[in-house]
């Protein structure tokens, strides 16, 4: 079966919706926390540019990260777990061959 026919139950679909929330909570407050610490450092204009330029980078980073769509989303799962993210256990409840895809994909 490939990625674009994998089929997701409405509970599967749930779960991983919930997975994401999670997953860009988390994502989202490092990033503040990270912001705050560097804004505290902040000594001359270049300081500044160069704060913008890496929210600008990760702004892309993170807009681009978060792919619900139902033929992405072992893809974007995987990227999460990969990035320490989610933890495999917080998609208990998907279907084993989604769990073993996924498990093969954060290993590449």
């Amino acid at each position: 079966m490939t990625q674009t026919e994998t089929q997701w139950s409405s509970e599967e679909k749930q779960i991983a919706e919930k997975a994401l929330k999670t997953a860009y909570a988390r994502e989202i407050q490092m990033l503040m926390d990270y912001v705050r610490e560097s804004a505290s450092g902040l000594c001359e204009i270049q300081d500044v540019w160069q704060l913008h330029d890496f929210l600008s980078a990760r702004r892309h980073d993170i807009d681009g990260k978060y792919d619900e769509r139902e033929s992405f989303l072992l893809f974007t799962l995987s990227k999460l777990l990969q990035d320490k993210l989610l933890d495999l256990t917080e998609l208990e409840g998907l279907a084993a061959d989604k769990r073993a895809k996924l498990s093969l994909l954060i290993r590449m």
